[in-house]
């Protein structure tokens, strides 16, 4: 057979890899196989890559790969699940970086030894370049920003306007790249990248990090983008397709998790939210905050008919989720009917808590999105909050000046009675106060998440 059109079949059976595990990933139950599915697309393409005729650097290839896989296994295995998003953002950044550079040496080969080029390809190497360095560039300080290496956002007056301004002149560059062709100067390339990456930077800093789930999305899409169009300049339809798949499949999401909060996506970037600049702007929530001790939350739910569990980042940073199926499991030991209620935003990254319920060994049928379990609220006997804040406050329905007036949110308000674990009495992560805290049927139970678990655990056995 020959050699090219090997490479062209392995490259169809790749994407159609890719393509079907990203359908499987579409449902918790089988969501891990599809993972595995893609990955075994992306072998394939990899594996074929090494038959095109005349390839060079092989060994650096084979270094480049082994290096990459070791680093990224320990890595993964090593990472607690309250870092999972920050390495998420992280792995974003670094396709989006290997995409800008592929763009890179191509246009330095291009304009640097006077090739014959039509501009089309050339458009297309100058767009890729800029998308996978912004995402490179923004991704690193989404990181650093959910690592706690930058704990505040970065606002300054006129700041969108430099900003705008700063990307009008990369359009500049980069037309004037297209226009040369052959003959741009280097320095021009390499003054394109600078740029794209000081953007990159700029765009993200002055974001709050109440919107980082959006954020790391948006990056995803612009890394599948980035890959799309340097597989146009290559000529690598497995590039092609699968930064096509990425791309469409991040833009999706993007514009979810923005719904989810009933933002634009213009607004997440560019209104600052979640900045302490930003934050606290809306009506002050009058009340006080009622304490209940963990004894009388267990009679409260032992003796209850229907319960409903709401976890959110503070259940990641206790590492409360295996306690918290034991805790149902006992529950359900006294015919007491638990489920599992998911905000789409809640955590640092899209599916974090079902990605933590999981781990802990919660079937999925017990887990419930936002729209599947709103209107069981008003039949739940208790409602327990476990690190969750910004997706429970019903601010969101009563305060119009509030900054998060309008997201839609889980009606734990509406429970007979909620109890809201909870470390202190400080806001959420967007900073906004919450006003299911000053509920009348609101109780909150202090203390550090797992250890309050364990001991509501020890007072439902002695029921």
């Amino acid at each position: 057979m020959d050699i090219k059109l090997l490479i062209e079949i392995s490259y169809f059976l790749a994407a159609v890899l890719f393509i079907l595990g990203l359908k499987r990933m579409s449902s918790p139950v089988t969501a891990r196989s599809g993972i595995v599915w893609a990955g075994w697309g992306m072998v394939l393409a990899t594996l074929v890559s090494f038959l095109y005729p005349q390839m060079q650097n092989v060994g650096l290839m084979i270094l480049a790969i082994g290096l990459g896989s070791v680093i990224a296994y320990v890595s993964a295995k090593k990472v607690a699940m309250t870092d999972m998003p920050q390495m998420i953002a992280l792995y974003n950044g670094l396709g989006g970086g290997a995409a800008a550079l592929i763009a890179a040496v191509e246009l330095i080969r291009m304009v640097g030894h006077g090739h014959a080029l039509i501009n089309t390809v050339l458009l297309l190497a100058v767009v890729g370049a800029f998308i996978g360095t912004v995402a490179l560039s923004g991704s690193i300080i989404a990181f650093a920003k959910l690592q706690g290496l930058i704990r505040r956002s970065w606002n300054f007056n006129g700041q969108n306007q430099i900003n705008l301004l700063l990307f009008a002149l990369i359009l500049l560059l980069g037309a004037v790249i297209v226009a040369q062709g052959t003959h741009s100067a280097l320095w021009l390339v390499a003054g394109f990248f600078v740029l794209a990456l000081v953007f990159g930077v700029l765009i993200t800093l002055p974001i709050g990090g109440a919107d980082m789930p959006v954020v790391i999305s948006l990056f995803n899409a612009l890394t599948g983008l980035a890959v799309a169009f340097e597989g146009f300049v290559l000529g690598n339809a497995a590039m092609i397709i699968a930064g096509t798949v990425v791309g469409s499949a991040g833009t999706l999401l993007t514009q979810l998790m923005a719904k989810a909060m009933n933002r634009s996506l213009a607004n997440v970037l560019f209104s600052g939210f979640g900045s302490k600049t930003s934050a606290g702007s809306g009506e002050a929530v009058t009340g006080a905050m009622k304490p209940i001790e963990a004894s009388d939350v267990a009679v409260m739910m032992g003796y209850a008919e229907n319960v409903i569990i709401i976890p959110g980042y503070g259940m990641a940073v206790a590492q409360a989720q295996h306690k918290i199926w034991e805790l149902t499991k006992l529950l359900q030991a006294r015919n007491v009917k638990v489920k599992f209620a998911i905000h789409p935003v809640a955590g640092r990254m899209p599916g974090h808590m079902n990605v933590l319920l999981a781990e802990a060994g919660v079937p999925y049928d017990l887990i419930f999105d936002l729209e599947e379990i709103n209107a069981d609220f008003p039949q739940s006997d208790v409602t327990l909050v476990i690190g969750a804040n910004d997706v429970v406050n019903p601010v969101a329905r009563t305060d119009p000046n509030s900054p998060i007036y309008g997201m839609p949110i889980l009606n734990a308000d509406k429970s007979k009675n909620t109890v809201v674990i909870k470390r202190g009495q400080g806001a959420g992560f967007s900073g906004v106060e919450n006003g299911l805290f000053f509920a009348d049927n609101t109780r909150m139970l202090y203390g550090d998440g797992q250890k309050m678990v364990s001991e509501l655990i020890a007072q439902v056995k002695e029921l």
